[in-house]
This record gives structure tokens, C-alpha cells and sequence, in this order.
């Protein structure tokens, strides 16, 4: 293989991986799931997230850790996201590359309330800043945006929810493209949640497939401010990929009224609390 091309094949299947990297915080976006809800952080409180995330597929591997990610409820209904990830990629039969990746930024604002027979909505718009060196892996190498809109509907015990988003991509041999999931979840108890997605992305880039998959989660409540959260899942279709999540929530008010009761300083998709 001439050096042109080698440097041709590498670059493509970076190109893999790093998708499952780079876009992996905008990817989980409602840990430890892919598929968001439209509920914001209650205005005063915060949650902080430690997590080791990655994907696996026959290019190569990609893992973030640690990956943090700080939430805080800024006016009533309206929730500041923040993403930092150090991430490492591996091609396949190259060395590991390892460094600081993309930034995210977001903000989450729900617009219409749940009630009788309504669902919740809201958006996410989050931008990915291109902090990470595209060179090697650990970025894209541009500005991406993207423009969720979530839908939530709760039965008791059980919790629904879904939506689609649309992702700016540019960048040479790039395109934009789009994700949509759906979640089912139960309240097993005080301290146990599961939940199941199916999900589906478009094309990244135009050598790309689209793919869909399916991930399996559970959130465990410790106390009223320390959760563990974990999911792993494949993909059904497309390029074949195994994905994880591993993390710990902290959930916090230090901006919060004087005389809010414990119920409040859970996370969005803590349960129990």
C-alpha cells in the first residue's frame, strides 16, 4: 500500500471512531441513555457527572474518561450544560491518541408543561467546540451544532419519552445528519430505575452509512445526592459497534431557595427522590 493511500485508510477509519468520540457527549445526551428528555435542571440547582464512556467497531476503539459534565437550572425552566471530555482513540493496528477533545455547550429550555392527556417539550440546542486535534483523532476539527426537540410523557411508575435533532456537520467530506430515539423506563423502586432505547443516526460524512441500535440502562439512587448510572448497547445496523456508559452523578443546590425540600435536588432523570 502506497503511503498516499495508507494515510487515505487511516484517516477514514479515524473518521469512524472519532464520530463515536467526538459526538458522544452530544451522542449521551441524557445519561446514561442517548435519548434526551425535555426536563430542565429545577432553577438553582446543579448536577455534576464523572463518567467513562466508549465504542468499540472492527476500525477501532474510542473511550472518554474522565468525561465531565456540569447541568445548573440558571431561570425556571431554562438548564446550562457544559461538557468537558479527555478522550483516547485507537485506530486499528495504530497506537492509542490520547488528549483533551471537543467542548460542548447547551442549553436546555422546556416550553410546554406535562399534564392530563399533554407531554412535556422541550430543546437542546448544544454547540461542539473544535478544542480536540482533529489530527489525531480527538476532534472534529469544526464547530458542529445541534437542534434536539424532546417530548415526555410519565405513567406512574413508567416514564416515556423521545424526539429528533438535526446536526450541523461541515467540514471536507463531511454532511450534516440526524438522530431520533425513544425510551421506555420503570421506577422499580426508591433507589432503582431501568430503561431501554431504540435509536437511529443518518450519515456523518459521505463515504458514511447510517445506522440504528439499542441500548439497556439502570440509574441507581445511593441517597438523595449520589446516583450511579450505567448503560451498554449495539448497534442493529449500519457499521457494527459496541457502546458503554459508566458514571456518577452528584446532584447539588447551591443556588436554591432557603426551605426547598430534598425532593428538589434531584437530578432530571434520577428516580425516587
Amino acid at each position: 500500500m502506497s503511503t498516499l493511500s495508507r494515510r487515505l485508510s487511516l484517516s477514514s477509519r479515524m473518521a469512524v471512531i472519532t464520530l463515536a468520540l467526538v459526538a458522544g457527549p452530544g451522542l449521551w445526551a441524557g445519561p446514561p441513555f442517548r435519548t434526551d428528555d425535555p426536563e430542565p435542571v429545577t432553577l438553582g440547582h446543579a448536577e455534576f457527572y464523572l463518567t467513562w464512556t466508549g465504542a468499540r467497531t472492527p476500525d477501532g476503539q474510542a473511550t472518554a474518561f474522565p468525561l465531565l459534565e456540569f447541568n445548573y437550572g440558571i431561570l425556571p425552566g431554562l438548564q446550562f450544560h457544559v461538557v468537558a471530555p479527555y478522550a483516547q482513540v485507537k485506530p486499528s493496528g495504530e497506537p492509542w491518541a490520547r488528549g483533551y477533545g471537543d467542548t460542548e455547550i447547551g442549553l436546555k429550555y422546556r416550553f410546554m408543561e406535562e399534564r392530563d392527556g399533554v407531554p412535556q417539550v422541550g430543546i437542546f440546542p448544544m454547540v461542539e467546540l473544535p478544542t480536540g486535534r482533529a489530527e489525531r483523532g480527538l476532534g472534529a476539527g469544526h464547530t458542529a451544532v445541534y437542534l434536539p426537540i424532546w417530548v415526555q410523557k410519565g405513567f406512574g411508575k413508567w416514564t416515556t419519552y423521545g424526539g429528533w435533532g438535526w446536526w450541523r456537520n461541515p467540514g471536507e467530506g463531511q454532511r450534516n445528519w440526524s438522530y431520533s430515539g425513544w425510551l421506555l423506563q420503570r421506577e422499580m423502586s426508591e433507589r432503582l430505575t431501568l430503561g431501554a432505547e431504540l435509536f437511529r443516526t443518518t450519515a456523518s460524512s459521505l463515504e458514511g452509512r447510517a445506522s440504528a441500535g439499542w441500548n439497556l440502562g439502570a440509574i441507581v439512587n445511593v441517597d438523595e445526592r449520589h446516583h450511579l448510572l450505567a448503560s451498554w448497547g449495539k448497534n442493529l445496523s449500519g457499521p457494527a459497534e459496541t457502546h458503554f456508559y459508566l458514571g456518577y452523578q452528584f446532584t447539588f443546590a447551591p443556588g436554591a431557595t432557603a426551605g426547598k425540600g430534598p425532593a428538589q435536588l434531584q437530578g432530571t432523570r434520577t428516580a425516587g427522590y
